[in-house]
């Protein structure tokens, strides 16, 4: 063959394959939303970056959306009001069991995981000025931000505190308007559970003088034997505050999509963040995780097959009946 009919072969193969593309992505939605939880956590910077990344690559319209946290998005994304969002293992299992406070009784088993994010920390703020050191310095009756209603650490911290011992008055808002409360003297503690560093911690570190509140290890060991949490060490670089790491324990998130979006959409969204760790990195520290290795640290939901087809194309070996309508 001529070279002059092998650039215009090559031509038509390529126009071909562009308008096979263009043709692959005909079921593709025009746009997509991702739930997220309150500004100055950790899901927001998160998932605002995810989405943004996914929506400029695959140039499809995209955008975070502000939310109560994982309780919620498992609701939006079950009923495909978010096409992904972001959620912790938790309240995922509650979710599916029918036990999510948004619609009591209803199996959301709609929403299926996507990959992997990071563990959720769940670590106690107090300002230096307090004297509150320990989780036994809580003085009964403390006033405590808990997070947006319905959150994860509003839905497990309260109980954990309780178990522990601790007396205190429940307040819920957005992690943002928590640590200006904190700052003001309206609230003694602030309960975060969110990835760390959590951008209101690291903002009141800049403003004033904090205590980062660890778990003692008899106080660990008996969270973990209570609820669904692992033992896990705040590295001492996350905050300038700490000097060495803080003993707390952890949840892990992971993101989801909801299980009836087209197969080749939710592989290139996957293939999106999964493709480059270091540019996941420049979104948010904690997404040092986001790897193919810790696909198996899901053990709650079905996962997409779009996503199973891009992991298991990876590295990982995510069996059938872990995918849905497998």
């Amino acid at each position: 063959m001529k070279p002059s009919h092998l650039v215009c072969t090559a031509a038509a193969l390529a126009l071909t394959a562009g308008a096979a593309a263009a043709q692959d992505r005909s079921n593709w939605p025009s746009s997509f939303t991702m739930g997220t939880a309150s500004q100055g956590g950790t899901f927001f910077v998160y998932g605002s970056g995810v989405a943004n990344l996914i929506s400029e690559e695959l140039g499809v319209s995209g955008a975070a959306e502000v939310t109560g946290g994982p309780m919620q998005n498992m609701a939006l994304v079950h009923t495909g009001e978010a096409a992904f969002g972001l959620t912790t293992l938790g309240p995922a299992r509650e979710s599916i069991e029918g036990q999510n406070p948004i619609a009591p009784g209803l199996a959301m088993d709609n929403a299926c995981a996507m990959f992997p994010m990071y563990e959720t920390p769940f670590s106690i703020t107090a300002l230096s000025s307090s004297g509150i050191e320990s989780i036994s310095d809580i003085p009964d009756g403390a006033r405590i931000g808990f997070g947006p209603a319905g959150s994860t650490s509003d839905t497990y911290f309260p109980a954990m505190l309780e178990e522990l011992g601790v007396n205190f008055e429940r307040r819920n808002g957005g992690w943002d308007d928590l640590g200006g409360q904190l700052q003001d003297g309206l609230l003694d503690v602030i309960a975060f559970a969110a990835g760390v560093p959590v951008p209101a911690v690291s903002q009141l570190e800049v403003q004033t003088d904090v205590n980062i509140i660890e778990f003692t290890e008899e106080e660990q060991a008996k969270i973990v034997e209570a609820f669904p949490v692992a033992g896990f060490d705040i590295p001492a670089d996350t905050y300038t505050t700490l000097e060495e790491p803080a003993r707390a324990v952890s949840m892990w998130n992971f993101a989801i999509a909801n299980c009836d979006l087209p197969e080749d959409f939710v592989y290139a969204a996957t293939e999106v963040v999964m493709s480059d760790n270091e540019r996941m990195m420049n979104i948010h520290r904690s997404a040092a995780t986001t790897t193919v290795e810790n696909w198996d640290k899901n053990n709650v939901l079905p996962w997409h097959p779009g996503a199973a087809r891009w992991f298991n194309e990876n590295g990982a070996s995510i069996p059938d009946d872990m995918i849905h309508g497998g």
